[in-house]
């Protein structure tokens, strides 16, 4: 069947090859070779991890927007200052800023000018980046084409006040904060406290105003001068801090001493609680005393960081005078 080997249907039987046939051209060897080694995940253009490690290295590049959690900054992302009014007068206060974004086509005026130029003149990274870059940072787009970003605080520990005041030779002036959720008026306490010779802030770590942008802003450059501890247990922190010989004095309307009353010769702890809430139980009972000030009966009561700065203008005059 030589002849007819070609024919449609003809079937050549095992055993019977004849002459040169067609082969693979070397095709089915190429394939049995080796292809070295498996690339990494994240190299294979259609793999999960390639992407995932794509959209990292984007992320990384262009300022994204951070969860927005009440009254605090995020615990693993800076904090960003949007708007021009705001961003200059953070600028002015000497905000540790990290970088500055603004808008490319922005029209300039002596804000975004003055803040430009601080920015250049205290080293911090000026970028121009997209419009739409600086509206994911805002929900209302309302940036002005600026933004601020200001790295996550560093606080201090509760022990570090007390050591403060000890490197000045000085008895202990330490304010600590209760219920108090709004950073402006954590931001009013700091600045408060730095303008009467206060050693530091405490804060519980958690139901409370964080040192955020807000909170750099209101203080007006003093959070920068004044340390902020931070506690896991406001409660545990004040017992320590009785224990080390300091008075603990709460602030509240119906309290057993009067302002003009008390005297502040030693180191002394002033817990202020919110205008709404006041002071929390446990908080209450862990102070020495209760102070009130003396208002006119027409006031209900005063804002939390108002009755932070009277009580504090009154210990400073009296160490003054001793």
């Amino acid at each position: 069947m030589a002849g007819n080997s070609q024919r449609r249907g003809a079937v050549r039987k095992a055993g019977t090859k004849k002459g040169q046939v067609q082969g693979s051209g070397g095709v089915r060897r190429r394939g049995l070779e080796g292809r070295g080694a498996t690339p990494a995940a994240k190299d294979r253009p259609y793999h999960p991890a390639h992407k995932k490690a794509r959209a990292a290295a984007k992320a990384a590049t262009t300022p994204q927007r951070r969860p927005k959690v009440a009254g605090r900054a995020a615990d693993d992302g800076p904090e960003y200052v949007l708007g021009r009014n705001p961003v200059v007068e953070c600028l002015r206060a000497g905000v540790p800023a990290t970088a500055l974004y603004v808008a490319i086509g922005s029209q300039n005026d002596e804000r975004l000018t003055e803040s430009v130029q601080i920015a250049a003149d205290t080293g911090i990274a000026i970028l121009e980046v997209q419009r739409a870059e600086l509206d994911r940072l805002s929900d209302n787009g309302l940036h002005q084409g600026i933004a601020l970003q200001i790295p996550p605080y560093t606080y201090a520990h509760p022990d570090d006040l007390l050591a403060r005041a000890q490197d000045r030779g000085e008895a202990p002036l330490i304010v600590a904060l209760d219920n108090i959720t709004d950073p402006r008026n954590l931001g009013a306490v700091i600045r408060s406290t730095a303008a009467f010779g206060g050693h530091g802030v405490l804060i519980p770590g958690r139901r409370s105003a964080a040192v955020t942008a807000v909170t750099w802003r209101t203080s007006a450059g003093a959070a920068a001068r004044l340390p902020v501890a931070q506690a896991a247990n406001l409660n545990r922190a004040l017992a320590d801090y009785a224990a080390a010989g300091l008075q603990v004095v709460g602030l509240d309307a119906g309290g057993d001493v009067d302002l003009d009353d008390y005297r502040a010769d030693t180191g002394v702890v002033v817990v202020v609680g919110s205008e709404g809430k006041g002071l929390s139980r446990l908080v209450r009972e862990n102070c020495d005393s209760i102070l009130s000030i003396p208002i006119a009966s027409s006031v209900e009561s005063l804002n939390a960081s108002v009755a932070a700065g009277v009580v504090l203008a009154e210990f400073a005059r009296q160490r003054r005078a001793q």
